[in-house]
């Protein structure tokens, strides 16, 4: 690096150029607006406040104590929770229709939000468009960037013409597919590390309808899972009173797979078999099916995201990741916080955007990591583990701890969910333990119906320590 790019001194005239509108590049644009600078958020896509787009591919969203942190900073929390309904738990469904609700937590005032994904992309666009000192650019494709003179090429899909936009440096939320991140790839002289690993699993969007009269057709204030070992089906509330139904199943090589549903018969047979209480909810399963895409679904890890103290990637063009801890948002509204706390503590006349870029990526990478891993570790534990007696019966037992000893207890899920102010890193080693400690003692019939709760909370604390314990030594953490 040149003594050049080592000298862009911040300061609050500097324009900065976002690449990508969705939900954190207009969080990220509504924020630095706030502190002074001055935005250029561009986009692709259309404006989804003026065009409907993605049908078949939202993924309802999961907001909880991280996102909810975010948009408070940016002074958004209660116009956002307006769009949210409440979910206390996973509303388990078995193959005969059977129900029975497993509680997010113990404590009484922890639960996720569902929330639509257009819904809080235009919140945000709203607020960020109110600011002076932003402006938004819709329907420019990005095509390549000039890493080291923070410049873009975009194409304008309603001329077709070609054109650059620039800044004092450039900020990529350009998403999974990002082009500023491919652009770090493709640069001769900057060594970068990436990696993608896909499931072997798809998923495809189905609806349940609201009643007649604009109700709810089944609970309305749960995360509804039909887990079936190998495939998934799971439905999040909206405010019409429908269901985002979303189907989880292999690409090949199973007996009911996207390769082999290829007919109407073909699929009213699998959803009659798997899931037929479902069934009765979904009147339009068949053409939906056909008529929305598969998306597929992966895990994104690269470094470094700073290239030349010029460009950055945030949110899911730094690490995407799979849905199933509904952190994935979460976890890019949480760039956000992170990147403003270190500009609190960076920003001034002697500091340069190299040091706030290396020290952001430093403060962050390894909790983005730990998000990756855990959200891969939900998968198999949404789609087989909830069904298991001992999963169910160790979760019984947390809850109780929870409800009973609310500041000595916290399950990984609550410590990932419900603890803004604790890493990811950290979540996932003190849940990874205390998930094994729980299970081992069960699983040996260490804790008994004879113990109080104080004496199992005890056992499992001890257990725990042990286990962390010997990982540390063995290197693990």
């Amino acid at each position: 690096m040149t003594a050049l790019d080592q000298t862009v001194i911040l300061n609050k005239k500097q324009n900065i150029l976002i690449i990508g509108a969705g939900l954190c590049g207009s969080l990220l644009a509504l924020r630095l607006a706030q502190r002074g600078y001055q935005i250029t958020l561009v986009e692709k896509r259309p404006d989804l406040r003026k065009q409907h787009q993605d049908a078949g591919r939202s993924i309802n969203l999961a907001l909880s104590d991280r996102g909810l942190k975010a948009l408070r900073l940016a002074g958004v929390e209660t116009a956002a929770k307006k769009l949210c309904i409440p979910m206390y738990g996973r509303m388990i469904h078995d193959k005969e229709g059977n129900t029975f609700l497993s509680k997010y937590s113990g404590r009484e005032n922890e639960y996720i939000n569902s929330i639509s994904r257009p819904g809080l992309n235009m919140l945000l666009l709203d607020e960020a468009e109110k600011m002076p000192n932003v402006t938004i650019i819709f329907n420019k494709g990005c095509k390549s960037v000039d890493l080291k003179n923070a410049a873009a090429t975009f194409k304008d899909y309603d001329s077709e013409e070609e054109l650059t936009y620039s800044g004092d440096i450039i900020l990529g939320t350009d998403g999974a597919g990002s082009v500023v991140r491919k652009s770090m790839f493709n640069h001769k002289q900057f060594l970068f590390s990436f990696s993608q690993e896909w499931l072997t699993h798809g998923y495809k969007e189905i609806t349940i309808p609201a009643t007649a009269n604009g109700g709810y057709r089944t609970e309305k204030e749960a995360l509804h899972i039909w887990p079936r070992g190998e495939d998934m089906l799971i439905a999040l509330p909206n405010l019409d009173g429908s269901f985002t139904v979303t189907l989880f199943l292999p690409y090949s090589n199973s007996d009911y797979c996207f390769d082999n549903l290829t007919t109407p018969e073909m699929v009213t047979e699998y959803f009659s078999k798997e899931y037929p209480d479902a069934v009765a909810l979904m009147p339009n399963l068949v053409q939906e099916f056909f008529d929305n895409p598969t998306g597929p679904l992966g895990t994104i890890k690269c470094a470094p995201w700073n290239c030349y103290g010029k460009t950055l990637l945030m949110g899911d063009a730094a690490h995407a990741i799979v849905p199933f801890y509904g952190q994935g948002m979460n976890a890019s509204f949480e760039d956000v916080v992170v990147f403003d706390e270190i500009l609190d503590m960076l920003e001034g006349d002697s500091t340069n955007w190299n040091t706030v870029f290396e020290a952001y990526e430093k403060a962050r990478k390894t909790d983005t990591d730990a998000i990756a891993d855990l959200a891969v570790d939900n998968f198999h534990e949404m789609k087989e583990h909830t069904a298991s007696p001992l999963f169910q019966q160790k979760r019984k037992l947390e809850t109780a701890f929870e409800a009973e000893f609310p500041d000595d207890y916290h399950s990984k899920y609550s410590l990932v969910t419900f603890n803004e102010d604790i890493t990811y890193s950290q979540a996932l080693k003190q849940g990874r333990a205390q998930d094994k400690a729980i299970l081992n003692l069960l699983a040996d019939g260490k804790i008994t119906e004879q113990m109080d709760l104080r004496e199992k909370l005890e056992l499992v604390t001890k257990a725990t320590q042990d286990i962390l314990h010997d990982d540390e030594i063995a290197g693990n953490l």
